[in-house]
């Protein structure tokens, strides 16, 4: 497990298009998850310790972003050959289990991941209602402990900034988690 940060963010990049298929059946493209107020599109995988360290936390801050009217969406994008925990059908036993209230779509090319530039699991990307990107930081200072009493929740704060039309948070502190698991050649 190689303990990866996310590159500076590239603020103002625009949002990428997409068309994937989603733990429950569905095929949804970035039209069918975007917000109102903005989106978050958000690379995890099933097997990375960093991802099962947030899970609650991330399923609560998916929850209260969507209430605000900013689109919440996941996506697999691991070698599921090289590491099987992270297949389709493992994926919808996740979402199931995890009761993940944001649509988990698996980019088995790993196509959607090489556009936007993820790295790692947790990988986080906050657009703005007009597709630009404005946030990518981590979820929150806790890592991977419990987050405590009166600890910021950095990705929520950022996102309910972006969505009320402020500015993109100038102090954003890098996503650390396991390295994107890339298909061989």
């Amino acid at each position: 497990m190689a303990l990866i940060r996310t590159p500076e963010p590239a603020i103002g990049s625009p949002i990428h298009d997409f068309s994937l298929p989603a733990t429950d059946g569905r095929t949804l493209a970035l039209a069918d998850v975007r917000g109102a107020r903005g989106t978050l599109v958000m690379f995890i995988c099933n097997h990375c310790p960093y991802v099962k360290a947030i899970r609650e936390r991330l399923v609560d801050d998916a929850r209260d972003l969507q209430a605000a009217g900013i689109g919440v969406v996941a996506i697999s994008s691991n070698d599921a050959e090289a590491y099987p925990e992270d297949s389709f059908a493992r994926m919808q036993a996740i979402a199931r289990e995890w009761a993940l209230p944001f649509p988990y779509l698996y980019d088995a090319s790993q196509s959607v991941a090489r556009d936007y530039g993820a790295v790692c699991t947790p990988d986080f990307f906050g657009y703005d209602a007009a597709g630009a990107l404005r946030y990518r930081g981590r979820l929150d200072e806790a890592h991977m402990g419990p987050r405590a009493r009166g600890m910021r929740r950095e990705l929520v704060e950022a996102m309910l900034a972006i969505a009320d039309g402020g500015p993109a948070p100038a102090e954003q502190v890098p996503s650390m988690g396991c390295s994107l698991k890339w298909k061989r050649g």
